[in-house]
């Protein structure tokens, strides 16, 4: 018995924390599904949209810390019951977005792993097994060191993973899975399917106000660089100034320019005269956008459509032509 407690014990702490990394590093993916889930044709809570992004960071770390609590044996039964019932609102959420078919992908691995909506739930009702099994066997889960290195160890853990969460909020994700991430190609992205029957790269599409369609043209140009403000409403408005400066200087020095964004021509006409843009915007979906780059705004260069630089607007001066 204690063999398979044992067993059980590392495979629940390994995935709860490989799960809860994966989305550490990229918080605004899970605040963006979190936005999903909430809207009216999911659950229907969109009074709860505003607070995507604190609720997101707060499962993220629990559902990390947890996992490292529960691979060095800190207040184990705390620790099993908690992730049993955390593991309830997951189940719940996965046969939720299976049965009804509503939200193809829960980013239960953030955009690491890509599964199905029955195979997330599948995977949630193995874990909910064997978490009832550790709450049966919870003598046996004993402390790997000491119990007061057991409280510096989850003290310390605690604050590595807050410091990531701010560093990435105001910078970009430690590490990019998307098919955007600097060295990806998106023609090849176009081409590959994903899990869900799509191609890894779908509904990118850039287009003039009057309808023209530069896709294929910008893709193939060398030296291009997009501004992505995917909702310019919420955009860090100082960013702008930044985003003029690294700009102009990619203009002087050959690039391609144009702006990406999801908002109204007149607002963006009012941006680029209070900006001093020389560049025009082009119109690409919302999600495409926090897809592409998580910050609003931010930075992307491209060469024959692979990505060879991302910068959130506050890292814009690293920007070398």
């Amino acid at each position: 018995m204690k063999i398979l407690t044992l067993l059980a014990r590392i495979f629940v702490a390994a995935t709860f924390i490989f799960s809860g990394f994966v989305k550490l590093v990229d918080p605004l993916g899970s605040a963006y599904k979190f936005q999903e889930y909430f809207s009216a044709d999911v659950l229907n809570m969109e009074y709860l949209i505003p607070y995507a992004l604190p609720f997101s960071i707060l499962l993220i770390l629990a559902e990390i810390m947890l996992g490292v609590m529960l691979l060095i044996g800190f207040k184990p039964k705390f620790t099993v019951w908690s992730l049993f019932f955390l593991t309830l609102i997951f189940l719940f959420l996965t046969w939720y977005s299976a049965y009804y078919d509503k939200v193809t992908d829960c980013g239960c691995f953030g955009d690491a792993i890509k599964l199905t909506p029955w195979q997330t739930f599948n995977k949630n009702v193995l874990l909910i097994f064997l978490i009832a099994f550790l709450i049966f066997t919870v003598k046996n889960i004993t402390p790997l060191v000491s119990k007061p290195l057991l409280k510096w160890i989850s003290f310390g853990s605690l604050i590595v993973f807050l410091y990531i969460t701010y560093h990435v909020l105001i910078h970009l994700p430690l590490i990019d899975f998307r098919p955007y991430a600097v060295g990806k190609n998106i023609q090849e992205g176009m081409k590959e399917i994903a899990i869900d029957g799509l191609p890894k790269v779908h509904d990118f599409f850039l287009e003039t106000n009057d309808g023209e369609d530069l896709t294929d043209e910008l893709l193939n140009k060398d030296k291009v660089m997009f501004v992505v403000a995917y909702d310019i409403d919420i955009s860090d408005k100082e960013g702008f100034v930044n985003i003029q400066k690294t700009t102009a200087l990619a203009k002087a020095n050959g690039y391609t320019v144009y702006g990406l964004s999801s908002s109204y021509i007149d607002d963006l006409l009012v941006l680029n005269k209070d900006n001093n843009f020389d560049f025009e915007w082009l119109f690409v979906d919302g999600t495409v956008l926090k897809t592409i780059i998580r910050a609003n705004p931010g930075i992307i260069t491209l060469n024959k459509g692979t990505v060879t630089g991302k910068w959130n607007w506050i890292d814009t001066n690293n920007f070398k032509p």
